[in-house]
């Protein structure tokens, strides 16, 4: 009964590659709660984490 966790972009829930929605799902966060930090560390980073985004989208394989 070992079941392992495994990151994966989910196909229901998504908003635009489902990158947030995984993670929030990874870790048991809500789905919007990732996303708000995603914003907020978007406008202060200027930029940096919208391509580290679509990085992840291109790694983490799809449920």
């Amino acid at each position: 009964m070992n079941t392992i966790k495994r990151l994966t972009r989910p196909r229901d829930g998504r908003m635009i590659g489902g990158v947030c929605a995984g993670i929030g799902e990874y870790i048991g966060l809500d789905p919007t709660v990732v996303r708000i930090i995603f914003v907020l560390l978007s406008i202060g980073a200027i930029g940096t984490p919208i391509v580290i985004y679509f990085i992840l989208c291109l790694i983490i394989p799809e449920s």
